[in-house]
């Protein structure tokens, strides 16, 4: 019973196309999400029903959340190495999640069994959460998340939000979004001065001092 359900997880995987949009190098997840709707039946209704679930996530705050261990391996090279690789612990039905969240967790498992994100609308904290939900998608290997996170990011660069998603960035390897808030930073000087003004670029500075030096490049670079 067990084979095949890890041959069926390996077709699913295999159904997995690779796409480039706009610069970007992503993979297709459409397919196995495709395939995990039809085997399990999961709809944006009762993707937290925890019928069936055979692991429960245990969050710093201690909330609790069931889940399917081949449903998780289907969509995160991570989930599939904890669970199916060598290094699984057999028979382990409770794994704790540290330095998240629960509301971003819940978010990247909604993500997994619908392939939806419906908390990154225009509602007040979107920003932070689409930070936090990339900084997820990265950790689990989840591009298309955090691709989705880049676009959210990209579009609402402010005074505000700039230095920290910059130091995001620069962490988590978002070359295109990086480069569009250095951008924004360097535009003119009295942005730059506004968002020097900031706590995020205190959070940058001792973060990401490195980042620092391209930053005062570009703004050379616009003032000549």
């Amino acid at each position: 019973m067990e084979h095949c359900r890890r041959a069926d997880l390996t077709e699913a995987v295999r159904s997995t196309q690779l796409l480039r949009i706009d610069g970007y190098r992503t993979t297709e997840l459409m397919s196995a999400s495709e395939y995990i709707k039809s085997r399990w039946n999961v709809d944006g209704h009762e993707w937290e029903s925890r019928r069936g679930a055979d692991v429960t996530f245990v969050v710093d705050s201690g909330k609790r959340f069931p889940a399917h261990k081949t449903i998780l391996a289907a969509r995160s090279p991570v989930f599939m190495a904890e669970f199916f690789g060598h290094m699984n612990e057999k028979g382990s039905q409770s794994v704790r999640i540290q330095d998240m969240e629960a509301a971003v967790f819940k978010a990247m498992l909604h993500f997994i069994y619908t392939d939806m994100v419906p908390e990154l609308d225009e509602e007040p904290g979107a920003a932070a959460m689409a930070q936090h939900l990339l900084a997820a998608a990265d950790r689990y290997g989840l591009d298309r998340l955090k691709l989705i996170c880049e676009g959210k990011l990209s579009g609402g660069i402010d005074v505000d939000t700039a230095a920290t998603t910059l130091a995001l960035a620069e962490q988590h390897n978002c070359s295109l979004l990086k480069a569009k808030c250095v951008d924004f930073i360097a535009g003119s000087p009295e942005t730059l001065g506004a968002v020097l003004a900031t706590d995020g670029y205190r959070h940058l500075v001792e973060s990401c001092p490195l980042v620092l030096a391209e930053l005062l490049r570009a703004a050379r670079e616009r003032r000549n």
